[in-house]
């Protein structure tokens, strides 16, 4: 069961404005990769399901969350259908991220009342999930669209909330130009957690960069 409502999980993607994601096998790496973005001041965390026995780490790591890491909003990317869905809510993920739009996920998360962000590329497909109750909408992959996508469905629709992920960077230049176009947050994955920190075991460096990263995002948040 979901420990978060779906609008709990949203207000804080909203305040927190970055969902970091990762992928790894290794359950105690993933350990030390969600305590060091929890260190950094990270509240929410992706855990992208891409490999195999990917639930048997999740369900480790969120029961390591619930224990360690009080507040930490432990979900699940990567999702393609509603199967899938069903068993990481089995196993309390408090949001479900899909990298396309499936109405099968959206009556399942529906049906618990689990966030679940869909990834749409029109206006269309983010209309249609609003109407399943969708409240932030996954933009993806967002370098292809690009800020101005989102300023422009803002404009006739201003109550859509959208999350880039793909082609958002941790500079300021980046997260302002996509914030500034209205984006509720961003998803940050490799460019966040690169391979080179996991390899290196920097996790310290890890726990830095998270809070410098959410520290630029309240800067201009404040402007």
């Amino acid at each position: 069961m979901a420990k978060y409502s779906r609008i709990e999980v949203a207000l804080t993607m909203k305040e927190n404005g970055m969902v970091p994601l990762f992928f790894h096998s290794d359950i105690e790496i993933s350990k030390k990769v969600l305590k060091a973005c929890y260190d950094g001041g990270s509240r929410l965390m992706e855990f992208t399901s891409r490999g195999d026995f990917a639930h048997e780490v999740f369900g480790a790591l969120n029961k390591y969350a619930l224990a360690e890491l009080p507040g930490m909003i432990l979900g699940v990317g990567s999702v393609t259908d509603a199967a899938a869905a069903s068993l990481y809510m089995s196993l309390g993920a408090n949001f479900i991220v899909t990298p396309v739009f499936r109405e099968d996920i959206a009556i399942a998360c529906n049906r618990r009342k689990v966030l679940w962000s869909p990834g749409c590329g029109s206006l269309t497909e983010i209309a249609r999930a609003e109407e399943l109750g969708c409240e932030i909408v996954k933009l993806f992959p967002g370098d292809i669209y690009g800020p101005e996508f989102i300023k422009a469905i803002k404009g006739p629709c201003p109550w859509t909330n959208i999350m880039p992920t793909g082609g958002v960077l941790p500079t300021v230049e980046s997260l302002s130009s996509w914030l500034g176009a209205g984006a509720h947050c961003v998803g940050l994955g490799s460019q966040l957690i690169s391979k080179d920190i996991i390899d290196n075991n920097d996790f310290e460096g890890l726990k830095n960069k998270v809070s410098q990263v959410l520290e630029i995002i309240q800067n201009i948040k404040n402007k």
